[in-house]
C-alpha cells in the first residue's frame, strides 16, 4: 500500500475522489496534504509521504508540527525537495494569514486579550523572538504595524529611536509593543521590564504614550498594562 500509486487505488480510496464525494472534513490530515503535494516518490505514494512529513517533527506531530519546520528542516525529510518544501511553507503561512484576517475586524486595541489573540498564531510557533510595534490613532484604530527586529533564540533588539521615528512618521498618538517568547512562557525577563519602562518614559516625554507591551507565549500572553507595570 505504501508504494502503490494513488492512480492505482480504488476510487473510494483516492483523496480527491473522497473529498468530492464525502467533503474535505472527512479526509485525514495526510490525505488533505497529499492533495496539495500531488506526487510521492518511487518508494512511497504521496499519502505515505504526507504521513511521514506530519510525523517528522521530533516533538510536535500532525499539522501542528508544520508550523515548527523551516525550509532547511523540510528538505531533510526523504522525498521532500525544494518545491515540496516551498509548498509546505506556503500552506502554513496561508493558514496563519487566514486566521489573522478572521480576527482583524474584531481586534480592539483597548483590550490586551484581543491584541494578543490577533498575534497569537503569527508568532507562537517562531523559534526566534520578533518585536513588533502597533501605532494607533486618537480613536484607537490601527495606523501602522511594523516588525522592528528579529533576534536570537531568546532576545530581540529594541531601538527606541526607530520606534519613535515610525510613530512620528505615521502621526501616531500611541503605540503598543508586541514580542514573542519562543520558550512558550510569556513571563517578562528583567530586560523586558527595563525596556518597557524606558519606552514608557520616552513616550510620556514625547506625548506618544506606550499603551501596552504584550508578550506572546504558546497559547498564553502577558500584558504589562493588565499587570499594572505601566
Amino acid at each position: 500500500m505504501e508504494n502503490m500509486k494513488v492512480a492505482d487505488m480504488a476510487d473510494n480510496e483516492k483523496p480527491v475522489e473522497r473529498l468530492i464525494k464525502y467533503g474535505a472534513e472527512c479526509l485525514s490530515d495526510a490525505e488533505l496534504l497529499a492533495i496539495l503535494l500531488r506526487t510521492g516518490t518511487s518508494e512511497m505514494n504521496v499519502i505515505s509521504l504526507s504521513q511521514m512529513i506530519l510525523n517528522s517533527h521530533p516533538v510536535y506531530k500532525g499539522l501542528r508540527g508544520l508550523h515548527y519546520r523551516s525550509y532547511n528542516d523540510l528538505i531533510k525529510v526523504p522525498g521532500v525537495g525544494k518545491v515540496k518544501a516551498a509548498e509546505l511553507l506556503a500552506i502554513t503561512e496561508i493558514s496563519k494569514r487566514i486566521n489573522s484576517l478572521e480576527k482583524e475586524d474584531k481586534i480592539s486595541f483597548k483590550s490586551p486579550c484581543s491584541v494578543a489573540d490577533y498575534f497569537m498564531e503569527e508568532v507562537r510557533f517562531l523559534t526566534k523572538e520578533r518585536l513588533y510595534a502597533l501605532f494607533t490613532a486618537t480613536d484607537g484604530s490601527l495606523l501602522h504595524k511594523v516588525m522592528l527586529s528579529e533576534g536570537s533564540v531568546n532576545r530581540s533588539i529594541v531601538s527606541s529611536r526607530e520606534i519613535f521615528k515610525e510613530a512620528l512618521k505615521h502621526e501616531a498618538t500611541g503605540f503598543i509593543m508586541i514580542h514573542n517568547h519562543p520558550s512558550g512562557d510569556p513571563s517578562p525577563s528583567e530586560e523586558d521590564i527595563l525596556v518597557t519602562k524606558r519606552l514608557e518614559e520616552l513616550g510620556r516625554k514625547l506625548e506618544i504614550p506606550l499603551l501596552d507591551h504584550i508578550i506572546i507565549g504558546d497559547g498564553v500572553y502577558y500584558s504589562f498594562i493588565e499587570k499594572g507595570i505601566i
